[in-house]
């Protein structure tokens, strides 16, 4: 069975706004990707963003600049 690792996770209202995060992350090459939102955590749209946790300053600092519509930041094991 594979160990559960610490994730950052952003979520989002809407399928738009993950999307728009998806295409400012890969322009900036910040690591991550969209996944289902884990259980732990409810979300409107059901996709989160998913990062490693070193990742987080460069995530916030994207989101801060280019106001992206996030609903959340969590840091979750998955």
């Amino acid at each position: 069975m594979r160990q559960p690792k610490e994730h950052f996770v952003v979520t989002f209202a809407t399928t738009t706004g993950a999307m728009a995060m998806e295409e400012a992350c890969r322009a900036q090459n910040i690591p991550g990707r969209l996944i289902p939102v884990p259980r732990s955590i409810t979300a409107g749209c059901g996709m989160c963003w998913a990062a490693p946790p070193d990742a987080r300053q460069a995530v916030e600092q994207l989101v801060i600049e280019k106001k992206l519509d996030v609903s959340g930041l969590f840091t979750v094991l998955i």
